[in-house]
């Protein structure tokens, strides 16, 4: 049951034609690897560029975001290794790096962070359920120097806070997490 449903992401994994991102489809490609993605590794691996991924069954918070923006067609792995070459004095400088490394610098927080926000994706960070939309990216401090990120859902808690979709360290999860930390950052995809 479970390659079948590792083959069947994989299938929806592919790429769709580039094009504008829609906020509820986000949604769905997020939601669609949980119970696939059941683990977490942090390792540093290298993959295979541009379209690189960790095996399906693992990942990070990042992976959640980077496959389902892929699924329509945006490769944060290309994108944010493309503008970290031209750019990447304006980029975090927490690795030690000299320069970009498109195994890796797409699925740590603050590199996305600084793209989302060099993208014009910024909103005004909020404490408010209503200031939160499904689609919307969120990034959180968790204390430590540990950084995290997820996906808003269009599921709610019973507190009326929407849920996320993210990868804390159990696989890929949709759970009541928006005001659970310290919330860093708030970003929406313009609609089209």
């Amino acid at each position: 049951m479970r390659l079948l449903a590792a083959l069947l992401f994989l299938l929806l994994a592919l790429p769709a034609a580039a094009g504008p991102i829609e906020a509820q489809r986000l949604v769905q490609d997020a939601r669609s690897q949980v119970g696939v993605t059941l683990g977490y590794d942090p390792a540093y691996r290298r993959l295979s560029y541009p379209l690189g991924d960790v095996p399906l069954n693992t990942g990070v918070c990042t992976d959640v975001v980077i496959r389902a923006l892929r699924r329509q067609g945006l490769d944060l792995q290309q994108a944010v290794h493309k503008d970290m070459r031209a750019n990447f004095r304006l980029y975090p400088q927490s690795w030690g790096l000299s320069r970009p490394d498109r195994n890796i610098d797409h699925r740590r927080v603050p590199n996305l962070m600084t793209w989302f926000k060099r993208q014009g994706w910024s909103q005004p960070l909020s404490q408010a359920a209503s200031g939160y939309r499904a689609g919307d990216i969120v990034t959180w401090d968790l204390g430590g120097g540990l950084t995290h990120i997820g996906i808003v859902s269009d599921r709610q808690a019973s507190s009326g806070a929407p849920l996320v979709l993210h990868n804390i360290g159990r696989g890929t999860q949709e759970e009541d997490i928006l005001f659970a930390f310290k919330i860093t950052g708030h970003y929406r995809i313009p609609a089209v």
